[in-house]
């Protein structure tokens, strides 16, 4: 059986209570802190943490993603915390050195960390208090450097990002019951769901105003979750993920793990053909390094909107048709492209209308 793990927000968050704690006078310093994880709690131990003066303190966790392969693994998370007079905000959360910032400047901490930092801090600031948290990652910029993060308008290190406190091994079949569950909690408040692939599809979602009630993160087992929805009476799924995943269900691909099937390139090649392509276009294609670089190829010759306004479509199709087959349910599906950069490259079926962030159809091809 995989380990589970926590994801980032729980230990920064925890670094923080632990460094809140040792400030009140005569308090002894904690191997671990509880933290309500919203719902489920969570017992996180503490690397160090001290009192610097008397209205500032330092703790330190260490990230354990459990069996995720995850590049955080042990890296320390750092959490600043000062008492300062009642502001206008019981609590301010700042970006230290290797925590990301959007482009606008703001700390990428995102709803469900501040969710966290908010539930489990907020019952330890006296009323004529402000606490000032600032979050830094040593190695963070470091790290970033291996991501797209910056892509996706996250600079200068990493995210505090993410639905959930538990990090699940995301490819692992122990944890498709999982994945599963999330599903029929969410379905019962919402028929109309978004399944994102990957983190990043999951920033592209919250960036284009998708509730989070509404979003179920797939991992690779796209088609065991369409079919899941089916049977649990969704009426719509928006599918939202990175291009170079997301077209493998073209291919009739519906587990995405590139362990199992790759073909990107191939359908993307097909579709060239069937948009009138020549075969220059589909050598280009098939000798590129990347999908997103499959693409920019067939975006310079003009032919990006047709051939993957035509990839939507046959992913839509073989969706729709994937489970009627194995749940013998109509679900109307919407097909949304990214590419690396997180930017849209094509969303059909807009008129139906799946609630906020749905856009109008089009590729800048």
């Amino acid at each position: 059986m995989a380990k589970t793990g926590y994801t980032l927000p729980v230990f920064a968050v925890a670094a923080a209570k632990a460094a809140l704690m040792v400030l009140s006078p005569g308090a002894e310093a904690p191997k671990t802190v509880t933290l309500d994880l919203i719902p489920e709690s969570g017992e996180i131990p503490i690397h160090q943490v001290a009192p610097l003066d008397a209205t500032c303190a330092l703790g330190i966790t260490l990230s354990d993603p459990g069996d995720n392969l995850d590049l955080t693994r042990n890296t320390p998370i750092w959490a600043w915390v000062k008492w300062t007079p009642r502001q206008t905000q019981p609590l301010i959360l700042e970006a230290g050195e290797g925590l990301g910032k959007t482009l606008t400047g703001e700390p990428a901490i995102y709803h469900y960390a501040r969710q966290l930092f908010e539930r489990n801090l907020f019952p330890l600031i006296p009323d004529d208090k402000t606490l000032s948290v600032s979050i830094i990652l040593p190695e963070g910029r470091q790290l970033a450097s291996r991501t797209s993060n910056a892509a996706f308008g996250i600079l200068e290190g990493l995210a505090l990002l993410g639905t959930s406190g538990i990090s699940q091994p995301l490819s692992s079949a122990d944890h498709l019951d999982e994945f599963r569950q999330d599903l029929q909690c969410k379905v019962k408040n919402s028929p109309h769901l978004t399944f994102c692939i990957g983190n990043n599809g999951l920033v592209v979602a919250q960036r284009l105003g998708i509730p989070e009630s509404a979003i179920v993160q797939t991992g690779n087992w796209i088609g065991a979750l369409l079919v899941e929805a089916g049977l649990q009476g969704a009426e719509s799924i928006r599918l939202l993920g990175y291009q170079g995943k997301l077209i493998k269900l073209a291919g009739g691909i519906f587990n995405t793990s590139s362990h199992i099937a790759d073909g990107k390139l191939e359908i993307i090649s097909a579709a060239v053909v069937r948009a009138g392509g020549d075969m220059a276009t589909v050598e280009a294609v098939l000798n590129a390094k990347t999908a997103d670089a499959a693409y920019l190829e067939i975006k310079e010759r003009g032919l990006a909107e047709l051939v993957f306004n035509n990839l939507a479509d046959k992913i839509s199709q073989n969706a729709k048709n994937y489970v009627k087959k194995y749940a013998d349910s109509a679900l109307e599906i919407v097909t949304i492209l990214f590419d690396r950069k997180g930017e849209i490259i094509t969303q059909n079926n807009p008129s139906l209308g799946l609630g906020k962030g749905t856009g109008s159809r089009g590729s800048g091809g």
